[in-house]
């Protein structure tokens, strides 16, 4: 008698396509150590955690009502692309830029890694007011059945805040670089980078939006 298989449950999960004045996309590349995609590039993004789902309101502007999926996907987008590469889309309260000295900014997204700290916390220490309209939703995908890891990824498409650069966390990546989609897909073709069917087929959806097409996924 044979034993059944226990299919995970996905888990909800966020990323981010970083893209500058130059239509490059930020893509990140995962360490050899990572349990899931280990060495595949892929772009800034995570799982939601418990505090995505509880953000006060007061600390939002510019909120999305009107998707068919719950919005702390974009609160969990917002969090993930700070902690990893230190991009954040908001403003103070009075709605000038947010200006964090250098070491600030480090100890809150160890903090947020850390889990000291809930994203929520932060917003309210320094008054910051998130911009979810600078995210705009393109897609979603599922791992399939047989991964032992998975997760129900929604894909948002993002502009590089005017005045805002990348720091990528050095102990959760690898590298990180920008990059025209046309040449990250052509590297992936000749077998110099590793990357997922669902990276692909955003870097298609990119290519396609920027060719004057819809941002959107196919099914």
């Amino acid at each position: 008698m044979g034993w059944a298989v226990m299919t995970v449950i996905p888990r909800p999960a966020s990323t981010v396509v970083l893209i500058d004045h130059m239509s490059r996309v930020y893509l990140t590349k995962r360490p050899a150590t990572m349990k899931f995609l280990a060495g595949f590039y892929v772009f800034p993004g995570g799982a939601l955690e418990e505090g995505d789902y509880v953000v006060d309101p007061a600390y939002i502007t510019h909120s999305i009502s009107n998707e068919p999926f719950n919005s702390a996907h974009y609160i969990a987008a917002v969090r993930e692309i700070f902690e990893e590469v230190g991009v954040l889309f908001g403003s103070q309260g009075d709605g000038f830029p947010i200006q964090f000295q250098k070491e600030t900014e480090q100890e809150y997204r160890r903090l947020l890694v850390n889990r000291d700290i809930s994203f929520a916390q932060l917003l309210e220490q320094e008054n910051i007011r998130l911009h979810l309209d600078c995210l705009r939703y393109f897609g979603h995908r599922i791992t399939p059945k047989e991964s032992a890891y998975r997760f129900d990824t929604r894909f948002f498409l993002a502009e590089l805040p005017e005045g805002q650069i990348p720091k990528p966390d050095l102990n959760e990546i690898d590298k990180a670089f920008w990059i025209a989609p046309e040449e990250a897909l052509l590297s992936y073709q000749n077998g110099n980078m590793l990357l997922a069917p669902p990276t692909v087929t955003a870097l298609q959806t990119v290519i396609n939006y920027q060719k004057g097409g819809a941002l959107l996924m196919p099914r």
